[in-house]
């Protein structure tokens, strides 16, 4: 419940004219391993809010497409654009209820080249401190309905209930020359990204956690939904959702990345050439030979 609520809720706050998460489709799946699930469809329309450096190589219109299928507790997500068909974001999540924990959870011989394993903590990691808004800050939020929080230190040896999200994201951006510095920003950008959703879903237990069927939360999502296709400006799709029942365990953070603007700040590869002073002797207009005489006059 809180997953489909912190993701319709995160969605439609980021959404505007032109702008935002995109519903293309939202409906029952059958899987043969995983068994019945749901599938959804999704355009990140990103052009007003991508930094300055992105937005010079990429065309007015950009969105971003992700597919996620939630066999709760264990969702596959995967991004991909075509104007970089070399580039691509997948995220394998799995949630336990312990404070992390668990070994070798996606098992070793799936994991290929270097990996790194990243604790997050919700409460006493850094943000963006553009994203920061004291409402959703776990160490002062305290739930008038759950009696949950607010989180101090070492909340994760003590606090119950408690469940981990466990996460396997896959960077690749075959270009060569480019490849190993454009997957570790884009790892940093979704490590911040996840920690901003996992706290809104901490934070806004009381509006998703007591008494909300999944039946409600299914009928918030497809009214969100319908409410964002508007404000973007489209035609909102017929969504259809499945009733598949909810394991006995304690209700989920967000499958996948909300879309949380990326940085603006360019990694240094790519980031502009830092501007010289100008001497006082340089000349402040044009001084093509056509320009000359109007230059002077000036």
């Amino acid at each position: 419940v809180g997953q489909l609520y912190t993701i319709s809720k995160h969605s439609h706050q980021e959404s505007e004219k032109g702008e935002g998460v995109e519903v293309v489709r939202n409906e029952p799946h059958e899987d043969p391993v995983h068994g019945p699930g749901q599938f959804t469809e999704k355009r990140v329309h990103l052009s007003s809010k991508l930094p300055s450096w992105a937005r010079a190589v990429t065309p007015r219109i950009f969105y971003i497409t992700e597919k996620a299928w939630n066999y709760y507790p264990y969702t596959i997500t995967e991004y991909t654009c075509s104007f970089l068909p070399k580039f691509s974001i997948y995220i394998e999540t799995k949630y336990e209820d312990n404070c992390g924990d668990s070994e070798n959870i996606f098992h070793s011989d799936k994991i290929l080249g270097d990996h790194e394993v990243s604790f997050l903590d919700i409460a006493f990691d850094e943000i963006p401190e553009r994203y920061y808004r004291s409402l959703e800050d776990p160490r002062f939020f305290s739930s008038a309905k759950t009696g949950r929080g607010p989180l101090r230190e070492g909340w994760r040896q003590h606090t119950k209930p408690i469940m981990c999200s466990y996460k396997l994201v896959t960077v690749k951006f075959e270009v060569w020359g480019l490849q190993t510095r454009v997957e570790q920003f884009v790892h940093k950008v979704i490590r911040d990204i996840l920690l901003i959703g996992h706290r809104q879903a901490f934070t806004w237990v009381d509006e998703w956690c007591a008494g909300m069927t999944m039946e409600e939360v299914r009928r918030y999502e497809r009214e969100t939904q319908e409410a964002t296709n508007e404000i973007i400006g489209l035609v909102a799709p017929t969504i259809s959702v499945s009733e598949v029942g909810q394991p006995a365990a304690t209700h989920s953070a967000p499958a996948s990345a909300p879309s949380t603007p990326l940085s603006d700040e360019a990694p240094d590869f790519l980031a502009p050439p830092k501007a010289r002073p100008r001497k006082k002797s340089a000349p402040e207009t044009l001084t093509l030979p056509a320009l000359r005489e109007r230059a002077s006059a000036e």
